[in-house]
Protein backbone atom coordinates (compact mmCIF):
# COMPACT_ATOMS: atom_id res chain seq x y z
CA UNK A 1 0.00 0.00 0.00
CA UNK A 2 2.78 2.39 0.85
CA UNK A 3 4.67 1.52 -2.34
CA UNK A 4 1.70 2.44 -4.52
CA UNK A 5 1.21 5.75 -2.70
CA UNK A 6 4.84 6.65 -3.06
CA UNK A 7 4.84 5.80 -6.80
CA UNK A 8 1.70 7.86 -7.34
CA UNK A 9 3.18 10.79 -5.40
CA UNK A 10 6.32 10.60 -7.45
CA UNK A 11 4.38 10.46 -10.71
CA UNK A 12 2.26 13.45 -9.72
CA UNK A 13 5.36 15.39 -8.78
CA UNK A 14 7.01 14.44 -12.02
CA UNK A 15 4.01 15.59 -14.05
CA UNK A 16 3.98 18.88 -12.14
CA UNK A 17 7.61 19.45 -12.87
CA UNK A 18 7.14 18.69 -16.56
CA UNK A 19 4.24 21.15 -16.69
CA UNK A 20 6.31 23.78 -14.96
CA UNK A 21 9.16 23.20 -17.36
CA UNK A 22 6.83 23.45 -20.32
CA UNK A 23 5.29 26.65 -19.13
CA UNK A 24 8.66 28.09 -18.44
CA UNK A 25 9.85 27.05 -21.91
CA UNK A 26 6.81 28.65 -23.49
CA UNK A 27 7.28 31.84 -21.65
CA UNK A 28 10.94 31.92 -22.51
CA UNK A 29 10.08 31.33 -26.20
CA UNK A 30 7.63 34.23 -26.06
CA UNK A 31 10.21 36.47 -24.60
CA UNK A 32 12.72 35.42 -27.23
CA UNK A 33 10.25 36.23 -30.00
CA UNK A 34 9.60 39.63 -28.52
CA UNK A 35 13.36 40.27 -28.18
CA UNK A 36 13.89 39.24 -31.82
CA UNK A 37 11.12 41.57 -32.93
CA UNK A 38 12.73 44.43 -31.00
CA UNK A 39 16.07 43.70 -32.51
CA UNK A 40 14.63 43.51 -36.02
CA UNK A 41 12.86 46.85 -35.64
CA UNK A 42 15.40 49.57 -36.10
CA UNK A 43 13.61 52.21 -33.95
CA UNK A 44 11.50 51.14 -30.96
CA UNK A 45 8.01 52.71 -30.83
CA UNK A 46 5.62 53.40 -27.97
CA UNK A 47 3.39 50.49 -28.93
CA UNK A 48 6.26 48.04 -28.87
CA UNK A 49 7.35 49.30 -25.41
CA UNK A 50 3.81 48.92 -23.99
CA UNK A 51 3.51 45.43 -25.42
CA UNK A 52 6.82 44.38 -23.83
CA UNK A 53 5.77 45.88 -20.51
CA UNK A 54 2.49 44.01 -20.67
CA UNK A 55 4.41 40.81 -21.42
CA UNK A 56 6.61 41.34 -18.38
CA UNK A 57 3.58 41.94 -16.16
CA UNK A 58 1.92 38.90 -17.53
CA UNK A 59 4.98 36.77 -16.91
CA UNK A 60 5.20 38.01 -13.34
CA UNK A 61 1.53 37.24 -12.63
CA UNK A 62 1.87 33.84 -14.18
CA UNK A 63 5.00 33.18 -12.09
CA UNK A 64 3.20 34.10 -8.87
CA UNK A 65 0.27 31.82 -9.71
CA UNK A 66 2.65 29.00 -10.44
CA UNK A 67 4.49 29.61 -7.18
CA UNK A 68 1.28 29.49 -5.13
CA UNK A 69 0.13 26.37 -6.84
CA UNK A 70 3.50 24.74 -6.29
CA UNK A 71 3.54 25.63 -2.57
CA UNK A 72 0.05 24.17 -2.11
CA UNK A 73 1.06 20.94 -3.81
CA UNK A 74 4.25 20.66 -1.72
CA UNK A 75 2.29 21.15 1.50
CA UNK A 76 -0.26 18.56 0.41
CA UNK A 77 2.39 16.04 -0.55
CA UNK A 78 4.40 16.70 2.65
CA UNK A 79 1.35 16.08 4.87
CA UNK A 80 0.40 12.83 3.10
CA UNK A 81 3.98 11.66 3.17
CA UNK A 82 4.17 12.33 6.91
CA UNK A 83 0.99 10.34 7.44
CA UNK A 84 2.20 7.47 5.23
CA UNK A 85 5.75 7.51 6.79
CA UNK A 86 7.47 8.38 3.51
CA UNK A 87 10.47 10.68 3.60
CA UNK A 88 9.62 14.26 2.74
CA UNK A 89 11.29 15.71 -0.32
CA UNK A 90 12.70 19.13 -0.28
CA UNK A 91 11.82 21.56 -3.03
CA UNK A 92 14.54 23.15 -5.09
CA UNK A 93 15.71 26.56 -3.94
CA UNK A 94 14.28 29.25 -6.25
CA UNK A 95 15.32 32.90 -6.18
CA UNK A 96 12.40 35.23 -5.43
CA UNK A 97 11.94 38.94 -4.78
CA UNK A 98 10.05 38.31 -1.56
CA UNK A 99 11.70 39.27 1.69
CA UNK A 100 12.89 36.49 3.87
CA UNK A 101 10.93 35.83 6.98
CA UNK A 102 12.78 35.77 10.35
CA UNK A 103 11.93 32.12 10.77
CA UNK A 104 13.65 31.22 7.50
CA UNK A 105 16.99 32.91 8.47
CA UNK A 106 19.33 30.40 10.12
CA UNK A 107 20.52 31.57 13.53
CA UNK A 108 24.20 31.98 14.44
CA UNK A 109 23.90 29.50 17.28
CA UNK A 110 22.60 26.77 14.99
CA UNK A 111 25.18 27.38 12.21
CA UNK A 112 28.33 28.04 14.31
CA UNK A 113 29.48 25.17 16.51
CA UNK A 114 29.65 26.25 20.15
CA UNK A 115 32.89 25.97 22.09
CA UNK A 116 33.00 23.85 25.15
CA UNK A 117 32.74 25.88 28.28
CA UNK A 118 35.70 25.59 30.62
CA UNK A 119 34.95 24.51 34.07
CA UNK A 120 35.88 27.20 36.54
CA UNK A 121 38.05 26.26 39.42
CA UNK A 122 36.42 26.50 42.72
CA UNK A 123 37.76 29.22 45.01
CA UNK A 124 39.46 28.07 48.14
CA UNK A 125 37.35 29.30 51.00
CA UNK A 126 38.83 29.81 54.47
CA UNK A 127 36.90 28.71 57.49
CA UNK A 128 34.73 31.37 59.00
CA UNK A 129 36.27 32.53 62.28
CA UNK A 130 34.39 35.48 63.65
CA UNK A 131 33.58 36.76 60.17
CA UNK A 132 37.29 37.07 59.15
CA UNK A 133 39.50 35.03 56.96
CA UNK A 134 42.52 33.62 58.65
CA UNK A 135 45.64 34.87 56.79
CA UNK A 136 48.17 32.28 55.74
CA UNK A 137 50.79 31.69 58.36
CA UNK A 138 54.19 33.02 57.30
CA UNK A 139 57.34 31.24 58.32
CA UNK A 140 59.91 33.53 59.98
CA UNK A 141 63.56 33.09 59.21
CA UNK A 142 65.74 32.10 62.12
CA UNK A 143 68.47 34.42 60.86
CA UNK A 144 66.46 37.38 62.15
CA UNK A 145 66.94 36.26 65.72
CA UNK A 146 70.71 36.09 65.16
CA UNK A 147 70.62 39.60 63.74
CA UNK A 148 68.68 40.88 66.75
CA UNK A 149 71.19 39.22 69.07
CA UNK A 150 74.11 40.82 67.21
CA UNK A 151 72.52 44.28 67.42
CA UNK A 152 71.93 43.83 71.14
CA UNK A 153 75.57 42.85 71.69
CA UNK A 154 76.84 45.86 69.72
CA UNK A 155 74.54 48.20 71.65
CA UNK A 156 75.76 46.81 74.99
CA UNK A 157 79.40 47.17 73.92
CA UNK A 158 78.93 50.79 72.83
CA UNK A 159 77.00 51.59 75.99
CA UNK A 160 79.73 50.04 78.15
CA UNK A 161 82.38 52.00 76.26
CA UNK A 162 80.55 55.26 76.90
CA UNK A 163 80.09 54.36 80.55
CA UNK A 164 83.78 53.52 80.83
CA UNK A 165 84.67 56.91 79.35
CA UNK A 166 82.47 58.64 81.87
CA UNK A 167 83.97 56.61 84.69
CA UNK A 168 87.45 57.49 83.48
CA UNK A 169 86.66 61.20 83.52
CA UNK A 170 84.89 60.98 86.87
CA UNK A 171 87.96 59.37 88.37
CA UNK A 172 89.89 62.64 87.98
CA UNK A 173 87.03 64.83 89.27
CA UNK A 174 87.47 67.58 86.70
CA UNK A 175 84.35 69.36 87.94
CA UNK A 176 85.93 69.77 91.37
CA UNK A 177 89.16 70.95 89.74
CA UNK A 178 87.24 73.55 87.74
CA UNK A 179 85.56 74.91 90.87
CA UNK A 180 88.89 75.12 92.66
CA UNK A 181 90.66 76.95 89.84
CA UNK A 182 87.82 79.44 89.35
CA UNK A 183 87.84 80.17 93.08
CA UNK A 184 91.60 80.34 93.65
CA UNK A 185 92.99 81.80 90.41
CA UNK A 186 92.26 85.52 89.79
CA UNK A 187 92.19 87.29 86.47
CA UNK A 188 92.98 84.21 84.36
CA UNK A 189 89.55 82.73 83.68
CA UNK A 190 90.24 82.43 79.96
CA UNK A 191 93.48 80.51 80.53
CA UNK A 192 91.74 78.28 83.09
CA UNK A 193 89.01 77.40 80.60
CA UNK A 194 91.61 76.56 77.94
CA UNK A 195 93.57 74.34 80.34
CA UNK A 196 90.43 72.49 81.49
CA UNK A 197 89.40 71.95 77.86
CA UNK A 198 92.75 70.25 77.13
CA UNK A 199 92.43 68.08 80.25
CA UNK A 200 88.86 67.00 79.45
CA UNK A 201 89.73 66.03 75.91
CA UNK A 202 92.77 64.04 77.02
CA UNK A 203 91.31 62.34 80.08
CA UNK A 204 88.11 61.23 78.32
CA UNK A 205 89.96 58.09 77.16
CA UNK A 206 92.88 56.01 78.32
CA UNK A 207 94.36 55.18 74.91
CA UNK A 208 96.40 58.01 73.31
CA UNK A 209 98.81 58.45 70.43
CA UNK A 210 100.89 61.13 72.21
CA UNK A 211 101.20 62.63 75.71
CA UNK A 212 99.51 65.92 76.63
CA UNK A 213 102.04 68.76 76.74
CA UNK A 214 100.82 72.23 77.82
CA UNK A 215 103.09 75.25 78.23
CA UNK A 216 101.85 78.25 80.28
CA UNK A 217 103.59 81.57 79.69
CA UNK A 218 103.11 84.92 81.39
CA UNK A 219 104.83 87.78 83.21
CA UNK A 220 105.91 87.47 86.82
CA UNK A 221 103.15 87.40 89.46
CA UNK A 222 100.21 86.47 87.18
CA UNK A 223 99.61 83.11 88.95
CA UNK A 224 101.64 80.49 87.04
CA UNK A 225 103.19 78.80 90.07
CA UNK A 226 99.96 79.11 92.04
CA UNK A 227 98.10 77.34 89.22
CA UNK A 228 100.74 74.57 89.22
CA UNK A 229 100.40 74.04 92.96
CA UNK A 230 96.60 73.78 92.67
CA UNK A 231 96.87 71.18 89.89
CA UNK A 232 99.43 69.16 91.82
CA UNK A 233 97.28 69.12 94.96
CA UNK A 234 94.18 68.04 93.03
CA UNK A 235 95.91 65.19 91.15
CA UNK A 236 97.57 63.92 94.34
CA UNK A 237 94.10 63.51 95.79
CA UNK A 238 92.81 61.48 92.82
CA UNK A 239 95.80 59.44 91.57
CA UNK A 240 98.15 59.46 94.57
CA UNK A 241 101.39 61.16 95.55
CA UNK A 242 103.57 58.69 93.65
CA UNK A 243 102.09 59.68 90.27
CA UNK A 244 102.54 63.47 90.62
CA UNK A 245 105.90 65.23 90.32
CA UNK A 246 106.73 68.94 90.81
CA UNK A 247 110.15 69.81 89.45
CA UNK A 248 111.72 73.18 90.33
CA UNK A 249 114.82 73.73 88.25
CA UNK A 250 116.56 76.15 90.64
CA UNK A 251 116.01 73.69 93.48
CA UNK A 252 116.65 70.30 91.85
CA UNK A 253 119.42 71.28 89.44
CA UNK A 254 120.89 74.74 90.20
CA UNK A 255 124.37 74.12 88.73
CA UNK A 256 124.92 73.88 84.98
CA UNK A 257 127.80 71.45 85.52
CA UNK A 258 125.39 68.86 86.86
CA UNK A 259 122.90 69.25 84.00
CA UNK A 260 123.76 65.89 82.39
CA UNK A 261 123.49 64.06 85.68
CA UNK A 262 120.18 65.82 86.44
CA UNK A 263 118.84 64.85 83.01
CA UNK A 264 119.64 61.13 83.57
CA UNK A 265 118.10 61.15 87.03
CA UNK A 266 114.99 62.92 85.72
CA UNK A 267 114.60 60.36 82.93
CA UNK A 268 114.86 57.49 85.41
CA UNK A 269 112.23 58.98 87.71
CA UNK A 270 109.81 59.65 84.85
CA UNK A 271 110.25 56.08 83.50
CA UNK A 272 109.48 54.57 86.91
CA UNK A 273 106.41 56.75 87.33
CA UNK A 274 104.93 55.98 83.91
CA UNK A 275 105.47 52.25 84.43
CA UNK A 276 103.73 52.40 87.79
CA UNK A 277 100.89 54.42 86.27
CA UNK A 278 100.54 51.83 83.48
CA UNK A 279 100.12 49.06 86.05
CA UNK A 280 97.49 51.06 87.95
CA UNK A 281 95.79 52.24 84.72
CA UNK A 282 96.17 55.88 85.69
CA UNK A 283 97.69 58.95 84.04
CA UNK A 284 100.58 60.68 85.86
CA UNK A 285 101.17 64.45 86.04
CA UNK A 286 104.60 66.13 85.66
CA UNK A 287 104.84 69.85 86.49
CA UNK A 288 108.04 71.76 85.60
CA UNK A 289 108.25 75.27 87.06
CA UNK A 290 110.81 77.99 86.21
CA UNK A 291 111.49 76.41 82.81
CA UNK A 292 113.29 79.58 81.69
CA UNK A 293 116.22 78.43 83.90
CA UNK A 294 116.25 74.85 82.61
CA UNK A 295 119.48 73.63 80.94
CA UNK A 296 119.57 72.33 77.38
CA UNK A 297 120.52 68.81 78.48
CA UNK A 298 117.31 68.51 80.50
CA UNK A 299 115.27 69.99 77.63
CA UNK A 300 116.75 67.41 75.25
CA UNK A 301 115.87 64.57 77.61
CA UNK A 302 112.30 65.88 78.00
CA UNK A 303 111.95 66.15 74.21
CA UNK A 304 112.74 62.45 73.86
CA UNK A 305 110.19 61.62 76.56
CA UNK A 306 107.31 63.68 75.19
CA UNK A 307 107.89 62.68 71.57
CA UNK A 308 105.68 59.87 70.23
CA UNK A 309 107.02 56.47 71.31
CA UNK A 310 105.89 52.94 70.56
CA UNK A 311 105.43 51.98 74.20
CA UNK A 312 102.07 53.03 75.63
CA UNK A 313 103.30 54.02 79.08
CA UNK A 314 105.10 57.08 77.68
CA UNK A 315 102.01 58.15 75.72
CA UNK A 316 99.69 58.22 78.75
CA UNK A 317 101.13 61.17 80.65
CA UNK A 318 100.54 64.91 81.21
CA UNK A 319 103.43 67.40 81.08
CA UNK A 320 102.89 70.99 82.28
CA UNK A 321 105.61 73.63 81.70
CA UNK A 322 105.47 76.98 83.56
CA UNK A 323 107.72 79.86 82.53
CA UNK A 324 107.87 83.59 81.89
CA UNK A 325 109.37 83.10 78.42
CA UNK A 326 107.77 85.52 75.98
CA UNK A 327 106.47 87.82 78.76
CA UNK A 328 107.69 90.87 76.83
CA UNK A 329 105.42 89.99 73.88
CA UNK A 330 102.45 89.45 76.20
CA UNK A 331 102.97 92.75 78.05
CA UNK A 332 103.45 94.75 74.87
CA UNK A 333 100.41 93.23 73.22
CA UNK A 334 98.09 93.87 76.17
CA UNK A 335 99.24 97.47 76.67
CA UNK A 336 98.85 98.30 72.99
CA UNK A 337 95.49 96.59 72.54
CA UNK A 338 93.81 97.21 75.90
CA UNK A 339 91.83 100.12 74.45
CA UNK A 340 90.23 97.74 71.91
CA UNK A 341 88.88 95.51 74.69
CA UNK A 342 85.41 96.68 75.60
CA UNK A 343 84.15 96.42 79.15
CA UNK A 344 81.25 94.28 77.93
CA UNK A 345 83.62 91.61 76.57
CA UNK A 346 83.92 88.58 78.84
CA UNK A 347 87.20 87.22 80.21
CA UNK A 348 87.01 84.17 77.95
CA UNK A 349 86.46 86.43 74.93
CA UNK A 350 89.51 88.57 75.77
CA UNK A 351 91.61 85.46 76.34
CA UNK A 352 90.51 83.87 73.08
CA UNK A 353 91.63 86.99 71.23
CA UNK A 354 94.89 86.95 73.19
CA UNK A 355 95.55 83.30 72.30
CA UNK A 356 94.64 83.82 68.64
CA UNK A 357 96.99 86.80 68.22
CA UNK A 358 99.86 85.81 70.52
CA UNK A 359 100.19 82.06 69.91
CA UNK A 360 101.96 82.36 66.51
CA UNK A 361 104.36 85.00 67.91
CA UNK A 362 105.18 83.02 71.04
CA UNK A 363 105.61 79.73 69.16
CA UNK A 364 108.02 81.30 66.68
CA UNK A 365 110.19 82.75 69.47
CA UNK A 366 110.06 79.62 71.65
CA UNK A 367 110.97 77.21 68.85
CA UNK A 368 114.13 79.21 68.32
CA UNK A 369 115.11 78.46 71.90
CA UNK A 370 114.42 74.70 71.76
CA UNK A 371 112.46 72.15 69.69
CA UNK A 372 110.60 71.03 72.82
CA UNK A 373 107.90 73.67 72.22
CA UNK A 374 107.03 72.17 68.85
CA UNK A 375 105.31 69.39 70.81
CA UNK A 376 103.50 71.70 73.26
CA UNK A 377 100.17 73.54 73.31
CA UNK A 378 100.88 77.15 74.26
CA UNK A 379 98.57 79.09 76.62
CA UNK A 380 99.46 82.73 77.42
CA UNK A 381 98.45 84.32 80.74
CA UNK A 382 97.59 88.02 80.65
CA UNK A 383 98.45 90.90 82.99
CA UNK A 384 96.47 91.42 86.20
CA UNK A 385 94.48 94.56 86.75
CA UNK A 386 94.12 96.46 90.04
CA UNK A 387 90.81 94.72 90.79
CA UNK A 388 92.50 91.32 90.53
CA UNK A 389 95.25 92.48 92.90
CA UNK A 390 92.61 93.51 95.44
CA UNK A 391 91.08 90.02 95.18
CA UNK A 392 94.50 88.54 95.93
CA UNK A 393 94.77 90.73 99.07
CA UNK A 394 91.29 89.71 100.19
CA UNK A 395 92.06 86.01 99.83
CA UNK A 396 95.42 86.23 101.56
CA UNK A 397 94.06 88.28 104.49
CA UNK A 398 91.25 85.76 104.97
CA UNK A 399 93.80 82.93 105.08
CA UNK A 400 95.92 84.75 107.64
CA UNK A 401 92.93 85.55 109.85
CA UNK A 402 92.76 89.30 109.25
CA UNK A 403 89.47 91.12 108.99
CA UNK A 404 88.92 91.87 105.28
CA UNK A 405 88.46 95.64 105.57
CA UNK A 406 87.83 97.21 102.18
CA UNK A 407 89.71 100.37 103.09
CA UNK A 408 92.78 98.38 104.16
CA UNK A 409 92.65 96.26 101.00
CA UNK A 410 92.42 99.32 98.76
CA UNK A 411 95.30 100.98 100.64
CA UNK A 412 97.50 97.89 100.25
CA UNK A 413 96.60 97.56 96.56
CA UNK A 414 97.57 101.22 96.05
CA UNK A 415 101.11 100.47 97.24
CA UNK A 416 101.66 98.13 94.26
CA UNK A 417 103.35 99.55 91.12
CA UNK A 418 101.24 99.69 87.93
CA UNK A 419 101.68 100.41 84.27
CA UNK A 420 100.33 103.63 82.89
CA UNK A 421 96.58 103.52 82.59
CA UNK A 422 95.58 102.58 79.05
CA UNK A 423 92.00 102.46 77.84
CA UNK A 424 90.65 102.59 81.40
CA UNK A 425 92.73 99.52 82.43
CA UNK A 426 95.41 99.70 85.12
CA UNK A 427 97.76 96.69 84.95
CA UNK A 428 100.12 95.67 87.76
CA UNK A 429 103.86 95.47 87.12
CA UNK A 430 104.41 92.56 89.54
CA UNK A 431 100.94 91.07 89.64
CA UNK A 432 100.14 89.46 92.99
CA UNK A 433 103.76 88.62 93.76
CA UNK A 434 104.10 91.19 96.60
CA UNK A 435 100.72 90.40 98.17
CA UNK A 436 102.04 87.81 100.64
CA UNK A 437 104.86 90.06 101.81
CA UNK A 438 102.51 93.03 102.29
CA UNK A 439 100.04 90.98 104.34
CA UNK A 440 102.81 89.56 106.54
CA UNK A 441 103.78 93.13 107.53
CA UNK A 442 100.35 93.80 109.03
Amino acid sequence: MSDQDSTSASQTEGEFEEEMDGDMDGDMDGEREIDEKHRESPVPSLSSFSSSLAAVIRIKQKYRAMKLRRQEMVLGLGGSAALLGAPARTSPKIFTFDALTPSSIPTLSSSVPQKKKRRKRRRVMFPNRGGRRAPPKQEHSRAKYCLYLLLAIVFIQVYNAIENLDDHVLRYDLEGLEKTLRREVFGQQGAVEGLLSHLKDYLSTYVHNKPLVVSLHGPSGVGKSHLGRLLAGHFRSVVGDTLVMQYYVLHHCPLEAEAMHCARNLSTVITEMVERAEEEEKIPLFIFDEVEHMHNEILDELLELVAAKQSNEYLNAIYLFLSNLGHAHITKHMLHNSSSYSTAMSASGRHSNLVKELTPILRASLEKLHRLWTEADILPLGLLEKGHVMECFLDEMSREGFYPDHASIERLAGEIEYHASVGGHQYSLTGCKQVVAKVNLL
